[in-house]
């Protein structure tokens, strides 16, 4: 009698060193992926990550850095996943968390910090896009992220926002687009989230205030983010185009 063996997916995650991104990276490994862990500049977290990860029983390399890192330049990312690509066998699901946050007020806000963001949200979620869309083998996922804000509508977020609502169109116009291949695409909006990226610079009753908002009565987690990703890129092959608000019941 002859046996076969499933093949390993295979998933890049992009600012997999992040807090969120992180959690993501370890939770799809859990679930039996190997996992390409993709960094800006910071190599350090991602190569702890990867220990951990193998340390585990799973499989994780690292790719980013100089020649890959940036999420917004299109050579460097094609780059990224050549290099995974040729490391683990191809590509099954790739999940987006990179991206950059910079609050301030509208009429006051320096249009450097919303050029910046424009690149990294906007044009960075597009490269990624873009390579997924030709590079994804049938049965893959691509999981994009926005945020919860663009409901909210919190005051200082407007830039942030306006980053993100392009993910939230760019996405569901892409699942379109990759008809009849067996691709999904859809995002991810998290509410508070304790991350170091989103308790920088607040206060301590501000933290409070926000993690009694919604009804659930405390901030997410990177681990609440990651079983939501986890669901995107194995069982739901039914959903699909979807922005998907992971917050507790807050909006």
């Amino acid at each position: 009698m002859s046996t076969t063996s499933t093949p390993t997916r295979v998933a890049l995650v992009t600012g997999g060193s992040g807090g969120i991104g992180s959690a993501v990276a370890e939770r799809l490994a859990a679930d039996g992926m190997a996992v390409a862990i993709h960094y800006a500049s910071k190599a350090a977290p991602a190569e702890e990550l990867a220990a951990r990860i193998g340390a585990a029983g799973g499989r994780a390399m690292v790719v980013g850095g100089d020649a890959a890192g940036d999420v917004a330049d299109e050579v460097a990312m094609a780059a990224a996943f050549d290099a995974v690509e040729a490391e683990l066998g191809g590509i099954d699901v790739v999940v987006n968390t990179a991206g950059i946050m910079l609050l301030g007020p509208i009429a006051t806000l320096d249009l450097a910090d919303l050029d910046r963001m424009h690149r990294t949200n906007i044009r960075g979620t597009f490269v990624v896009s873009q390579l997924a869309a030709n590079r994804l083998r049938a049965g893959g996922a691509l999981v994009n992220f926005s945020t919860t804000v663009t409901r909210t509508a919190f005051p200082t977020y407007g830039a942030y926002v306006a980053s993100k609502a392009a993910v939230e169109s760019i996405t569901p116009v892409l699942a379109r687009e990759l008809r009849g291949r067996d691709i999904t695409v859809n995002a991810v909006a998290p509410g508070p989230t304790a991350t170091p990226l989103f308790l920088d610079g607040k206060d301590q009753q501000t933290i409070e205030n926000l993690a009694k908002a919604a009804p659930l009565e405390r901030l997410g987690t990177p681990a609440d983010i990651a079983e939501t990703v986890s669901f995107l890129a194995g069982p739901a092959r039914w959903v699909n185009g979807q922005v998907l608000f992971v917050n507790g019941g807050l909006a």
